[in-house]
Protein backbone atom coordinates (compact mmCIF):
# COMPACT_ATOMS: atom_id res chain seq x y z
CA UNK A 1 0.00 0.00 0.00
CA UNK A 2 1.47 3.42 -0.96
CA UNK A 3 1.84 5.70 1.71
CA UNK A 4 3.75 9.17 1.90
CA UNK A 5 6.69 8.17 2.68
CA UNK A 6 7.18 5.91 -0.05
CA UNK A 7 5.68 8.35 -2.39
CA UNK A 8 8.34 11.00 -1.27
CA UNK A 9 10.78 8.52 -2.05
CA UNK A 10 9.63 7.50 -5.31
CA UNK A 11 9.52 10.96 -7.34
CA UNK A 12 11.72 12.29 -9.18
CA UNK A 13 10.47 15.98 -8.74
CA UNK A 14 11.90 18.04 -6.07
CA UNK A 15 11.14 17.52 -2.11
CA UNK A 16 9.69 20.73 -1.48
CA UNK A 17 7.41 20.43 -4.77
CA UNK A 18 6.69 17.04 -4.09
CA UNK A 19 5.65 18.62 -0.65
CA UNK A 20 3.11 21.17 -1.89
CA UNK A 21 1.58 19.45 -4.01
CA UNK A 22 1.05 16.49 -1.50
CA UNK A 23 -0.29 19.16 0.81
CA UNK A 24 -2.54 20.18 -1.87
CA UNK A 25 -3.88 16.63 -1.82
CA UNK A 26 -4.18 16.33 1.99
CA UNK A 27 -6.09 19.62 2.35
CA UNK A 28 -8.42 18.56 -0.73
CA UNK A 29 -9.06 14.67 0.59
CA UNK A 30 -8.47 14.75 4.49
CA UNK A 31 -8.58 18.58 5.33
CA UNK A 32 -5.65 17.53 7.04
CA UNK A 33 -2.68 20.68 7.12
CA UNK A 34 0.86 19.99 5.57
CA UNK A 35 2.44 19.23 8.94
CA UNK A 36 0.19 15.69 8.13
CA UNK A 37 2.98 14.77 5.73
CA UNK A 38 5.26 14.24 8.78
CA UNK A 39 2.88 13.33 11.39
CA UNK A 40 1.30 10.26 9.03
CA UNK A 41 3.73 9.42 6.38
CA UNK A 42 2.42 6.36 6.66
CA UNK A 43 -1.22 6.88 6.22
CA UNK A 44 -2.16 4.48 3.07
CA UNK A 45 -3.47 6.52 -0.17
CA UNK A 46 -6.42 5.31 -1.63
CA UNK A 47 -6.84 5.20 -5.03
CA UNK A 48 -8.22 8.47 -6.06
CA UNK A 49 -5.44 10.09 -4.03
CA UNK A 50 -2.84 8.62 -6.34
CA UNK A 51 -4.46 9.20 -9.64
CA UNK A 52 -4.96 12.75 -8.97
CA UNK A 53 -1.44 12.68 -7.45
CA UNK A 54 0.31 10.79 -10.71
CA UNK A 55 -1.72 13.21 -12.55
CA UNK A 56 0.22 16.57 -11.13
CA UNK A 57 3.35 14.64 -10.49
CA UNK A 58 3.14 14.43 -14.61
CA UNK A 59 1.95 17.80 -14.86
CA UNK A 60 4.61 19.40 -13.45
CA UNK A 61 7.40 17.17 -14.57
CA UNK A 62 6.18 18.55 -17.92
CA UNK A 63 6.93 22.48 -16.47
CA UNK A 64 3.39 23.37 -15.46
CA UNK A 65 3.87 25.77 -13.09
CA UNK A 66 2.82 24.85 -9.03
CA UNK A 67 0.58 27.95 -8.72
CA UNK A 68 -1.74 27.03 -11.79
CA UNK A 69 -1.32 22.75 -10.64
CA UNK A 70 -2.92 23.65 -6.77
CA UNK A 71 -4.89 27.22 -8.17
CA UNK A 72 -3.55 29.53 -5.23
CA UNK A 73 -0.23 31.63 -4.66
CA UNK A 74 0.64 34.02 -1.91
CA UNK A 75 1.18 37.96 -2.73
CA UNK A 76 1.96 40.16 -0.44
CA UNK A 77 -0.62 39.52 3.20
CA UNK A 78 -2.97 37.63 1.18
CA UNK A 79 -3.47 34.66 -1.08
CA UNK A 80 -5.39 34.10 -4.65
CA UNK A 81 -6.65 31.98 -7.03
CA UNK A 82 -4.93 31.98 -10.00
CA UNK A 83 -4.96 29.90 -13.07
CA UNK A 84 -3.31 29.91 -16.59
CA UNK A 85 -5.56 32.74 -17.61
CA UNK A 86 -3.43 35.04 -15.36
CA UNK A 87 -0.09 35.95 -14.67
CA UNK A 88 1.19 34.29 -11.55
CA UNK A 89 1.77 36.85 -9.14
CA UNK A 90 5.65 37.60 -8.36
CA UNK A 91 7.55 39.10 -5.41
CA UNK A 92 8.82 41.99 -7.21
CA UNK A 93 5.44 43.31 -7.70
CA UNK A 94 4.92 43.57 -4.45
CA UNK A 95 7.06 46.56 -4.25
CA UNK A 96 4.18 48.66 -6.66
CA UNK A 97 2.09 47.34 -3.45
CA UNK A 98 4.49 49.14 -0.60
CA UNK A 99 4.89 52.01 -3.03
CA UNK A 100 1.46 52.95 -2.82
CA UNK A 101 1.16 51.71 0.91
CA UNK A 102 3.81 54.73 1.58
CA UNK A 103 2.11 56.96 -1.14
CA UNK A 104 -1.23 56.41 0.89
CA UNK A 105 0.49 56.89 4.14
CA UNK A 106 1.32 60.24 3.12
CA UNK A 107 -2.09 61.38 1.79
CA UNK A 108 -4.11 60.32 4.97
CA UNK A 109 -1.11 62.36 7.47
CA UNK A 110 -2.35 65.53 5.15
CA UNK A 111 -5.92 64.92 5.12
CA UNK A 112 -6.57 61.73 7.31
CA UNK A 113 -10.94 62.05 5.73
CA UNK A 114 -10.02 62.91 2.49
CA UNK A 115 -11.21 60.20 -0.31
CA UNK A 116 -8.66 58.18 -2.13
CA UNK A 117 -8.68 56.57 -5.48
CA UNK A 118 -6.03 54.38 -7.08
CA UNK A 119 -6.01 53.17 -10.27
CA UNK A 120 -4.55 49.59 -11.30
CA UNK A 121 -4.21 49.30 -14.82
CA UNK A 122 -3.97 45.28 -16.24
CA UNK A 123 -5.10 43.68 -13.04
CA UNK A 124 -5.02 39.72 -13.85
CA UNK A 125 -5.50 38.13 -10.78
CA UNK A 126 -6.36 41.68 -8.66
CA UNK A 127 -2.98 40.82 -7.20
CA UNK A 128 -1.54 44.74 -6.70
CA UNK A 129 -5.42 45.85 -6.31
CA UNK A 130 -6.41 43.24 -3.49
CA UNK A 131 -3.18 43.38 -1.69
CA UNK A 132 -3.76 47.52 -1.51
CA UNK A 133 -7.41 47.19 -0.43
CA UNK A 134 -6.88 44.54 2.50
CA UNK A 135 -4.34 46.69 3.82
CA UNK A 136 -6.93 49.15 4.44
CA UNK A 137 -9.75 46.63 5.35
CA UNK A 138 -9.11 47.64 9.39
CA UNK A 139 -11.94 48.97 11.30
CA UNK A 140 -9.70 51.77 12.38
CA UNK A 141 -8.71 52.34 8.61
CA UNK A 142 -12.31 52.37 7.79
CA UNK A 143 -12.27 56.34 6.99
CA UNK A 144 -9.12 56.03 4.65
CA UNK A 145 -10.13 52.98 2.56
CA UNK A 146 -9.20 54.06 -0.99
CA UNK A 147 -11.76 53.01 -4.01
CA UNK A 148 -10.03 51.16 -6.62
CA UNK A 149 -10.72 50.98 -10.05
CA UNK A 150 -8.99 47.66 -11.87
CA UNK A 151 -9.03 47.61 -15.44
CA UNK A 152 -8.11 44.41 -17.47
CA UNK A 153 -8.64 43.57 -21.25
CA UNK A 154 -8.99 39.89 -20.64
CA UNK A 155 -12.76 38.95 -19.57
CA UNK A 156 -11.12 35.92 -18.10
CA UNK A 157 -8.52 37.45 -16.12
CA UNK A 158 -11.57 39.55 -14.66
CA UNK A 159 -13.48 37.19 -13.51
CA UNK A 160 -10.41 35.39 -11.63
CA UNK A 161 -10.12 38.92 -9.55
CA UNK A 162 -13.64 39.04 -9.18
CA UNK A 163 -13.47 35.77 -8.01
CA UNK A 164 -10.71 36.93 -5.31
CA UNK A 165 -12.34 40.07 -4.41
CA UNK A 166 -15.38 38.51 -3.27
CA UNK A 167 -13.68 35.60 -1.63
CA UNK A 168 -11.09 38.19 -0.03
CA UNK A 169 -14.21 40.24 1.16
CA UNK A 170 -12.69 42.87 -0.44
CA UNK A 171 -15.23 43.36 -4.18
CA UNK A 172 -16.66 46.45 -1.90
CA UNK A 173 -13.43 48.50 -2.05
CA UNK A 174 -12.69 47.07 -5.83
CA UNK A 175 -14.59 48.23 -9.70
CA UNK A 176 -13.19 45.87 -12.24
CA UNK A 177 -13.38 47.42 -15.93
CA UNK A 178 -13.20 45.64 -18.91
CA UNK A 179 -10.87 47.46 -21.53
CA UNK A 180 -7.75 48.78 -22.92
CA UNK A 181 -6.13 50.65 -20.59
CA UNK A 182 -7.54 53.52 -20.43
CA UNK A 183 -10.23 53.39 -23.22
CA UNK A 184 -11.73 51.71 -19.68
CA UNK A 185 -12.50 54.13 -18.22
CA UNK A 186 -15.63 56.40 -19.57
CA UNK A 187 -14.79 60.10 -20.02
CA UNK A 188 -14.85 62.88 -18.79
CA UNK A 189 -15.97 60.52 -15.32
CA UNK A 190 -12.77 59.85 -15.06
CA UNK A 191 -10.47 62.44 -15.69
CA UNK A 192 -8.50 63.80 -13.16
CA UNK A 193 -9.89 61.10 -10.77
CA UNK A 194 -6.68 59.12 -9.70
CA UNK A 195 -4.63 59.83 -6.40
CA UNK A 196 -2.38 57.26 -7.49
CA UNK A 197 -1.74 55.18 -11.01
CA UNK A 198 -0.39 51.42 -11.18
CA UNK A 199 0.82 48.93 -13.33
CA UNK A 200 2.39 45.86 -13.79
CA UNK A 201 1.57 45.70 -17.83
CA UNK A 202 3.84 43.26 -20.62
CA UNK A 203 6.53 44.36 -21.02
CA UNK A 204 8.72 41.69 -22.46
CA UNK A 205 10.23 41.39 -25.94
CA UNK A 206 8.71 39.85 -28.30
CA UNK A 207 11.54 38.17 -29.39
CA UNK A 208 12.93 37.36 -25.85
CA UNK A 209 13.96 34.15 -25.81
CA UNK A 210 12.41 33.39 -21.55
CA UNK A 211 9.09 33.17 -23.06
CA UNK A 212 9.83 29.63 -24.35
CA UNK A 213 11.46 28.81 -20.68
CA UNK A 214 10.17 27.89 -17.19
CA UNK A 215 6.74 29.17 -16.51
CA UNK A 216 6.19 31.99 -19.11
CA UNK A 217 5.60 29.23 -20.88
CA UNK A 218 2.03 28.39 -19.85
CA UNK A 219 1.35 31.81 -18.48
CA UNK A 220 -0.95 33.98 -20.93
CA UNK A 221 0.96 35.63 -23.85
CA UNK A 222 -0.95 38.13 -23.73
CA UNK A 223 -0.26 39.68 -20.30
CA UNK A 224 3.46 39.07 -20.71
CA UNK A 225 4.81 40.53 -23.61
CA UNK A 226 2.71 43.27 -26.11
CA UNK A 227 4.28 40.95 -29.02
CA UNK A 228 6.65 43.95 -30.26
CA UNK A 229 9.45 45.32 -28.09
CA UNK A 230 7.82 45.15 -24.69
CA UNK A 231 7.50 49.07 -24.66
CA UNK A 232 4.42 49.60 -26.60
CA UNK A 233 1.87 49.44 -22.93
CA UNK A 234 4.37 51.46 -20.74
CA UNK A 235 4.11 54.19 -23.52
CA UNK A 236 0.74 54.27 -23.52
CA UNK A 237 0.32 53.80 -19.54
CA UNK A 238 2.60 56.68 -19.03
CA UNK A 239 1.75 58.99 -21.47
CA UNK A 240 -2.24 58.66 -20.28
CA UNK A 241 -1.34 59.38 -16.70
CA UNK A 242 -1.26 63.25 -16.72
CA UNK A 243 -4.98 63.31 -18.03
CA UNK A 244 -6.22 60.80 -15.42
CA UNK A 245 -4.35 61.84 -12.41
CA UNK A 246 -4.86 64.59 -10.00
CA UNK A 247 -2.55 67.23 -9.37
CA UNK A 248 0.36 66.10 -7.24
CA UNK A 249 -0.99 62.46 -8.57
CA UNK A 250 1.14 59.74 -8.36
CA UNK A 251 2.30 56.78 -10.97
CA UNK A 252 4.48 53.59 -10.44
CA UNK A 253 5.10 50.63 -13.18
CA UNK A 254 7.10 47.72 -13.37
CA UNK A 255 9.26 47.26 -16.22
CA UNK A 256 11.92 44.87 -17.81
CA UNK A 257 15.21 45.01 -16.17
CA UNK A 258 16.93 46.57 -19.03
CA UNK A 259 14.36 49.00 -19.69
CA UNK A 260 15.04 51.82 -17.33
CA UNK A 261 16.37 54.58 -19.72
CA UNK A 262 13.90 53.85 -21.90
CA UNK A 263 11.24 54.46 -19.10
CA UNK A 264 12.62 57.07 -17.60
CA UNK A 265 12.54 58.75 -21.03
CA UNK A 266 8.92 58.13 -21.08
CA UNK A 267 8.39 59.66 -18.19
CA UNK A 268 10.22 62.79 -18.83
CA UNK A 269 8.07 63.38 -22.10
CA UNK A 270 5.14 62.92 -20.27
CA UNK A 271 6.18 65.87 -18.33
CA UNK A 272 5.62 64.06 -14.92
CA UNK A 273 8.35 64.73 -11.95
CA UNK A 274 10.01 63.88 -9.03
CA UNK A 275 10.91 60.55 -11.24
CA UNK A 276 12.58 57.89 -9.26
CA UNK A 277 13.66 54.23 -9.57
CA UNK A 278 13.69 51.24 -7.60
CA UNK A 279 15.68 47.64 -7.43
CA UNK A 280 14.24 44.60 -6.98
CA UNK A 281 15.13 41.92 -4.51
CA UNK A 282 17.44 41.06 -6.57
CA UNK A 283 19.16 44.16 -7.54
CA UNK A 284 17.69 45.01 -10.78
CA UNK A 285 15.50 47.94 -11.74
CA UNK A 286 12.47 47.13 -11.66
CA UNK A 287 9.72 49.99 -10.95
CA UNK A 288 9.40 53.43 -11.87
CA UNK A 289 7.52 56.32 -10.08
CA UNK A 290 6.69 59.94 -10.73
CA UNK A 291 4.41 62.61 -10.02
CA UNK A 292 2.51 65.19 -11.49
CA UNK A 293 2.75 68.13 -9.79
CA UNK A 294 0.17 70.67 -11.44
Amino acid sequence: MATIRSVLSKTDLPAAEARTLLAHLFAHYFQLPKSALISRDEMPLSGPFLTDWQALEARRMNGEPIAYLIGKRPFHQIELAVNSAVLIPRPETELLVDLALQEMARLKQQNPAAARHILDLGTGSGAIALAIAAAFDEPQEAISQPRIVATDLSAEALRVAKFNAVHLNLDQHIELIEGDWYHALPQPLFTGTFDLILSNPPYIHAKDQHLQQGDLRFEPLAALSDGIDGLSCLRTIIAGAPLFLRPQGFIAVEHGHDQLSSVLQMMNRAGLQAVKSYTDLAGHPRVVSARKLN
